[in-house]
């Protein structure tokens, strides 16, 4: 395992800034997510962390040793990329220890570690396998196993889910982080998948416009984004413009709410947005009592998909989503006036 340190690296192609003046630490062990759309940077510092690019500014450094200038194959680097590059003129067995033959690895030696890796992946008996007879999840391991192969002290994967259909990536999204706990190995996965980031990541880097906006665990960043660009990135959240109207008190209309987190560093007047998650909001019939930190609406929509029911709200010409179980239903219909419970705890303040 290793400690990687990335310090106000930048990367230039010509006038075109793909990366600009990054710094992060990862843990030993950790599994770090890059999220973002494309071309925000993130594949571009994943090849920087690998030696297949050099920055033009900053330092990578790996246990304490700067690799910033270190050719890739001097790394102890083991990258997935997003296609697999696998060879298709070389059986499984063969792709999986490419890596050991080149560095003069004996055929005992690589036979034993592509039958432990075969296991490993849940794939025993492939190993004479061609590349063409594999599925997409089997070819999908079979990259891991060779970027496995040399015991790399960083495990690198670019998009390692994008060729697999839906079912079969939520199954290897948590696949993939069992494996990584298992070995307990620095891992590095680039995405644009919210979902997938979520379910597989210790920390979460989001990037955007070739700079880190955010970086924290998952919860961290879907309950108290730092702006309004990584909230609409991660999950659904619901965005109404406010007036701060105190510490800690924002005024939506003629509704005055309080507000739990980000409030401070704002001064009253201050034009705002304040954000919700679906799952954290009430919807409240008119005929009931008023709520406290509510805001009034009519709903729009349902939808019942069973295990959940989304009622749309429109608040003042701004979309509430409301997302809850059965057992919350509030029994209401389209056309009904409501009020739309915001705890103060699920309210947070964003920089418009």
């Amino acid at each position: 395992m290793t400690g990687l340190t990335i310090s106000g690296v930048t990367k230039k192609f010509g006038s075109i800034t793909a990366v600009e003046d990054v710094s992060l630490t990862f843990r030993d062990g950790e599994m770090v997510c890059f999220l973002g759309p494309s071309g925000c940077g993130k594949t571009t510092l994943l090849r920087m962390i690998a030696g297949l690019e050099e920055p033009t500014s900053g330092s990578i450094t790996m246990d304490g040793r700067d690799m910033t200038r270190v050719p890739v194959h001097q790394r102890d680097i083991g990258m997935v990329f997003q296609s697999f590059a696998l060879f298709p003129h070389l059986t499984v067995a063969e792709n999986i220890t490419y890596s050991m033959r080149i560095r003069g690895h004996s055929r005992s030696d690589r036979e034993d570690r592509a039958a432990e890796l075969l296991d490993m992946m849940h794939l025993p008996g492939m190993a004479d396998r061609r590349i063409s007879q594999l599925s997409g999840g089997q070819r999908q391991r079979v990259a891991i196993a060779r970027a496995l192969a040399l015991n790399p002290q960083v495990f690198l994967l670019d998009e390692p889910m994008s060729a697999l259909d839906a079912n079969l990536r939520e199954a290897m999204q948590i696949e993939l982080r069992k494996l990584q706990q298992d070995l307990g190995i620095t891992t590095v996965v680039v995405t644009h998948d919210q979902t997938e980031a979520m379910t597989m990541a210790d920390t979460i880097v989001v990037m955007g416009k070739a700079r880190v906006l955010q970086s924290g665990t998952p919860m961290e960043i879907y309950k108290s984004p730092v702006d309004r660009v990584v909230a609409d990135f991660i999950g659904t959240s619901n965005l109404l413009p406010a007036r701060m109207t105190g510490a800690g008190t924002a005024e939506i209309g003629a509704a005055q709410l309080s507000v739990g987190t980000n409030a401070h560093g704002f001064d009253t007047g201050d034009e705002v947005v304040l954000m919700t998650r679906p799952e954290a909001v009430f919807v409240r019939p008119d005929s009931a009592s008023v709520p406290d930190n509510a805001v009034a609406g009519r709903v729009t929509f349902i939808r019942d998909i069973g295990a959940t029911i989304e009622i749309i709200v429109d608040c003042g010409g701004h979309e509430v989503i409301a997302v809850l179980t059965p057992k919350d239903w509030p029994d209401v219909k389209i056309g009904q006036d409501v009020h739309v419970e915001m705890p103060k705890d699920a309210c947070s303040v964003l920089a418009p």
